[in-house]
């Protein structure tokens, strides 16, 4: 089995050793993603921009998305992000979970992580 691995080059890549993608098995796993800005919708948008290239470059895209979990400190936060994420995946919505716990810095209010099919 062919293993492509893609990284965005992100600050906590070479820090904690990890890439932002793995294209295997007919899936792409894209790592939980955080996003910059002040709100967690600005945060939101910006993870999701963030794992869109990452998709893009894996040859996928939201579309292809099958699983996506959601992980916030304050999930009530979350219902701020729901217009965001039903835009993102439109037509296409994948199987979802969403989860209350701290993340790895505090200024993230969002963290967001995704599988794919592969092309």
């Amino acid at each position: 089995m062919t293993i492509n691995r893609i990284s965005s080059g992100g600050e906590f890549e070479a820090k904690i050793g990890y890439c932002r993608a793995v294209v295997a098995g007919g899936f792409v796993y894209v790592s939980g993603t955080v996003g910059e800005g002040e709100t967690v919708a600005d945060q939101c948008r910006t993870a999701l921009g963030t794992i869109s290239d990452a998709l893009d470059e894996a040859g996928s895209s939201l579309a292809q998305t099958v699983r996506v979990v959601y992980y916030l400190p304050d999930r009530k936060d979350f219902e701020g992000c729901w217009p965001i994420l039903a835009d993102a995946f439109g037509d296409n919505p994948p199987a979802a979970s969403m989860v209350e716990c701290r993340l790895i810095d505090d200024r993230f209010r969002i963290e967001i992580e995704v599988t794919a099919l592969a092309d």
